[in-house]
């Protein structure tokens, strides 16, 4: 029996502590450690029975240990009871210091809870301090040992072998032991977390090592270039490192090609396109410049890197070449926009460089002066489109395709932001309103004197002559004759006005900031540049030509402004053969 009177039972009974104690600290994993937590309950606290509850993640409580009965274990191990009905025990039982105990008159109310239990009826006790079968005490452990920190566990025991419930000494040995057991199961999870720690760490270093000499043998590899670039501080944008793909690409060596940053080697007209590529998922298309001072079309993607979780950040740049491409493409654009015979623009380009210069707005009277006084060239607004068509494309507005294959930027400019070609009218993603930058475009008031207004002009050429010239020497002198009308009509212009052929005898000169004498003029003097005759197959051919003179202006289509034109053509072709049988 256990009394004050019995220190050998004391001394035993410490013996035993120390020694299961013990044991707890050379447990190498968690599963062992638990183990030996409920044997120690049997070896050396004289229960012949225990379990070790473990919280889990979720909060609810697994038996995780059993000691002293196989049947026990099998009815028991890996069962969970819910965290509800545990909370539920510990706050119904009488207090021991730190455990908890519920004697046999009140456990009735827990039998159909879900903790997994082995307890079973018996008769009433014959003295005041027996064990009785249906009578439980356990021994919560905590993170920091007291009742203050976070539940880490309850061990469960029954069956003490003296068949006492256990007096002041056995309640101190009890607590002292979950304590002990307490810190050896968070060290045993400590261990077991660093263990996976280490394991998962050695598991990425080695796939870090495995990624990095993929990612350099990729690089250094690959069949387009490559480059890394500098991003922050003084050296931003610098390039770091190439692959020979991009060294052979622009014919300089990885040591020349890490004194420059692709600002340094951009086209200086897709310098703009560069600054606003995105240095995340970032595209471009633009012109690099190589050794010999060609240039290069090529394509731009852009991401960045971390050279670790926390380090420095770099612009990962990848670089395909589509001269080719490019060039296929810019080709097959200016077929598209252009006549396959003479060269000039076709009617498609003639009504989207008009429609560019219209909106759906009519200009108001007041307007009138300030277009009118505006130097042809230099309206407020146009200077700055045409200088951005100038350095996305490689050129001005209304030039033909140049040496670079740029494509001509009225064509792309009036897809985005011109008027409807029928109505006149902008699309919904403009409102209805001008494009910004937008000057309105106004005719000459052809009923009164010339006050100085200038306008765009539209030229509405018509050949005469020309089907009898088809009829008797065939198309291919009709072919050469409009080669050479377009030649003449071409250097009867200034730079920067559209000679377009409609199709047919038929041609267009877009002439803009002339008055109505200056338009005239240009007629009479395109005219008396068509009349020469023109040599073909060793003969000569004349052909004669009939303008009519039509005005461009905001609220009008761009058929509204041609058909007026051709309208005014068929007038002067009229007046022109009554004319000339008045005279004969």
């Amino acid at each position: 029996m256990e009394t004050e009177s019995e220190p050998y039972v004391r001394l035993a009974t410490l013996r035993g502590l120390h020694q299961v104690v013990a044991d707890l600290n050379t447990a190498r994993s968690l599963a062992d450690t638990l183990q030996t937590v409920a044997d120690g309950i049997i070896a050396g606290l004289g229960y012949e029975l225990s379990a070790v509850n473990l919280v889990r993640p979720d909060g609810d409580l697994v038996v995780a240990a059993v000691a002293g009965s196989a049947h026990a274990e099998a009815l028991m191990a890996g069962r969970v009871g819910s965290r509800v009905s545990w909370e539920r025990r510990l706050a119904m039982a009488d207090q021991w210091g730190s455990l908890r105990f519920i004697p046999y008159t009140e456990g009735w109310v827990l039998d159909d809870d879900d903790v997994p239990q082995w307890h079973t009826a018996g008769p009433a006790p014959r003295f005041p301090d027996e064990w009785h079968p249906m009578d439980r005490l356990f021994a919560p452990m905590y993170t920091a040992g007291t009742a203050g920190g976070e539940l880490l566990g309850v061990i469960s025991v029954d069956r003490p072998r003296n068949g006492r419930r256990p007096g002041a000494w056995g309640r101190e040995a009890l607590q002292m032991y979950a304590f002990q057991a307490a810190i050896a199961i968070s060290n045993a999870r400590l261990r077991a977390n660093m263990q996976r720690a280490l394991v998962r760490l050695e598991r990425e270093q080695q796939a870090l090592r495995a990624s990095e000499e993929s990612f350099r043998q990729a690089f250094e590899y690959a069949p387009s270039g490559m480059a890394i670039a500098e991003m922050g501080g003084d050296q931003h944008g610098r390039l770091h490192r190439t692959n020979d793909a991009l060294c052979r690409l622009l014919g300089r060596s990885a040591s020349q090609m890490r004194r420059y940053s692709f600002s340094d080697l951009v086209h200086p007209e897709d310098i703009g396109t560069l600054l606003r590529t995105s240095a995340e998922g970032g595209r471009a298309e633009l012109r690099l410049g190589r050794r010999d001072g060609s240039y290069v079309w090529v394509s731009l993607r852009n991401s960045v890197v971390a050279d670790a979780a926390d380090g420095p950040r770099y612009l990962l740049t990848h670089v395909e070449d589509i001269e080719e491409r490019k060039r296929h493409e810019l080709q097959l654009a200016h077929r598209a926009s252009h006549d396959s015979l003479t060269g000039l623009p076709n009617s498609a380009e003639l009504r989207a460089r008009l429609s560019s210069r219209l909106c759906g707005t009519p200009a108001r009277s007041e307007e009138h002066a300030a277009v009118a006084a505006a130097p042809y060239g230099s309206l407020e607004g146009f200077d700055e489109v045409e200088s951005t068509a100038y350095r996305q494309y490689g050129h001005g507005f209304g030039s033909d395709l140049g040496p670079d294959y740029a494509p001509d930027f009225a064509a792309d400019y009036a897809s985005d932001f011109a008027p409807d070609s029928a109505t006149g009218e902008f699309g919904a993603e403009h409102g209805g309103a001008p494009y910004p930058g937008h000057v309105h475009t106004v005719a000459p008031d052809e009923d009164s004197e010339d006050d100085g207004t200038k306008g765009l002009a539209v030229l509405f050429c018509d050949l005469d002559g020309f089907k009898s010239i088809n009829d008797r020497f065939g198309h291919h002198t009709g072919d050469a004759v409009l080669i050479e009308v377009a030649r003449r009509l071409t250097e009867g212009v200034r730079e920067g006005d559209t000679v377009a052929r409609l199709g047919g005898d038929e041609f267009v000169v877009l002439a803009d900031g002339l008055g109505q004498a200056d338009a005239e003029d240009l007629a009479v003097r395109l005219r008396n540049a068509i009349i020469p005759p023109i040599r073909v197959d060793g003969r000569a051919v004349r052909v004669g030509a009939s303008f009519g003179i039509g005005w461009a202006g905001c609220g009008m289509s761009a058929d509204e402004v041609l058909r007026s034109a051709d309208q005014r053509m068929y007038v002067e072709k009229r007046s022109r053969a009554k004319a000339g049988r008045r005279a004969g």
